[in-house]
């Protein structure tokens, strides 16, 4: 037996003595599971913790959204207006949490409560929600302002479902529980025991890399059973490997870049004007080996994303310098009363196809004669609430409800907390104010489609590239299929092959 196998028998082994587990699902050898993000701590009201715990398939919300991209239920069996503000969502029945306890109306209140009072991106849609438990199973919800669709709220990310228990922490509902977590680090699930199919499933050990390059070199080495989120660079060499399944999927994120409206160059709408014409989307798009130009906030296949790539025209990125007064000098380089045109670009590693962008950026405003300076920065959240930068290059899912509202809300609306550009417009606000009385599917696309409109001319933000990612698959996950982006990597449905 190689020393590989009786290392990784070794740590299943010690594994199961850590979480105290006898039974098959938690005496069987983990799976090993990579990535380059993992959740930055347990409070699920916190930052975006929300949304990585669902990712490990530790929690859940009240709806979700399926592989199929369609709003479906999840906790909840389903939600009935019953006034101008005012909603009854139903539980399903027999439902608990993972420490044994029956998933009530009222815990779940106590769960949300803390997420209202403590994370501003949930406030994004409906404003401050109030909750009451009617009986064990219905729980009636007041909103501050109207909201057409609670489904699609409660499919939002920071809307995790969870109780607070004495001391304080959370507990959760989805197909595994949290074993052991070191902060930036690891995390060690087991089966939810009181989840259904829990004796069919393995203890996963999830780690994080601090670069895909490295999550490469330990799926080769057979270190891994799930690399998430492989370096397109790689993915022909990996495919000669036959012990290895490789799989791409396209995802509803975009990348794209925040442009910092209250830095001194890019407060003025022309020089924001000329950025987004001076990305070549395309040669974006080929450097990252993966994916097609944006077409505007959405991927092109929702019916509220655009259908024509946004455009590159550098002469005329170059005329709107010059009308800014941004000229150039003998060297070629844009200057205005004696200081030069120079800009700090900043992206994070967790996202490796954005550091990968980023030198191909620079280059592109070079040939308008703009400086760029570029950094690589682990806690991106942090610096760019700062707002020490002029362009931010970003991954974001802009409707992982399947729907457009929340995106715009959370994003760029006047004031939201997630608002890195600082975009203010009363204009844009009124757009989305269209949002909360309108139910009609394909009138919310329209408004989806005018609010763009107007980001298109104001250009807070550049939409770049609808990414393909690609994840690497060991021959016992070699059934695995990757859906809903990076929001559902550890399913009930995980597909290990016996």
């Amino acid at each position: 037996m190689s020393s590989k196998i009786l290392s990784r028998l070794a740590a299943a082994w010690l594994a199961a003595i850590a979480i105290g587990g006898t039974g098959p699902a938690s005496a069987a050898e983990p799976l090993h599971v990579g990535a380059t993000y993992i959740t930055s701590g347990l409070d699920p009201a916190k930052g975006s913790n929300g949304w990585a715990l669902v990712s490990h398939g530790v929690g859940e919300n009240l709806f979700t959204v399926d592989k199929d991209g369609r709003l479906v239920p999840a906790l909840a069996e389903k939600a009935e207006r019953t006034g101008d503000l005012t909603w009854t969502v139903t539980l399903k029945p027999d439902r608990s949490f993972s420490d044994g306890s029956p998933v009530t109306a009222a815990a779940l209140a106590a769960g949300f409560d803390h997420t209202f009072a403590t994370n501003k991106a949930a406030l994004a849609t409906g404003g401050r929600l109030t909750f009451e438990a009617a009986d064990d199973l219905t729980l009636k919800i007041t909103t501050e302002k109207p909201v057409a669709f609670l489904q699609a709220l409660f499919a939002e990310w920071p809307l995790i479902a969870y109780t607070l228990v004495d001391d304080g922490s959370a507990v959760f509902t989805g197909p595994y529980r949290i074993a052991d977590f070191k902060a930036d680090t690891a995390l060690a699930l087991e089966p939810n025991a009181h989840f259904a199919g829990a004796q069919t499933r393995s203890p996963v050990e999830f780690r994080r890399f601090g670069d895909a390059q490295s999550m490469t070199l330990a799926l080769e080495s057979g270190e891994l059973d799930l690399a998430f989120g492989l370096p397109s660079e790689v993915v022909d060499r990996l495919k000669a490997n036959p012990d290895l399944t490789i799989k791409s999927f396209p995802v509803g994120y975009q990348y794209l870049a925040f442009l910092n409206t209250t830095r001194p160059a890019l407060a003025d709408m022309k020089v924001r004007q000329a950025l987004d014409l001076a990305f070549d989307r395309r040669e974006l798009a080929a450097a990252i080996n993966g994916g097609e130009p944006a077409t505007g906030a959405y991927a092109a296949y929702f019916p509220f994303g655009g259908k024509e790539p946004r455009p590159t025209d550098i002469a005329k990125a170059e005329a709107l310098l010059d009308e800014a007064g941004w000229t150039k000098d003998a060297a070629g380089i844009r200057q205005k009363d004696g200081a030069p045109l120079r800009l700090l670009a900043i992206t994070y590693p967790q996202r490796p196809d954005l550091v990968t962008m980023l030198p191909v950026v620079k280059s592109q405003f070079a040939k308008i004669g703009i400086a760029l300076d570029t950094q690589v920065i682990e806690n991106i959240q942090e610096a760019a609430s700062t707002g020490n930068f002029d362009i931010a290059l970003w991954a974001q899912h802009t409707a992982p409800n399947g729907d457009p509202a929340f995106f715009l809300n959370s994003m760029l609306r006047t004031g939201a907390a997630l608002n890195y550009a600082k975009y203010a417009s009363a204009e844009f606000d009124a757009i989305l104010d269209r949002f909360a009385s309108e139910g009609d599917a394909d009138r919310r696309a329209a408004i989806a489609l005018d609010a763009q409109a107007k980001l298109f001319v104001d250009a807070p933000a550049s939409f770049l590239v609808s990414p393909v990612w690609y994840v690497g698959l060991s021959k016992r996950l070699q059934n695995y299929e990757p859906w809903g982006s990076d929001y559902y990597v550890l399913r009930a449905d995980i597909g290990e092959a016996r």
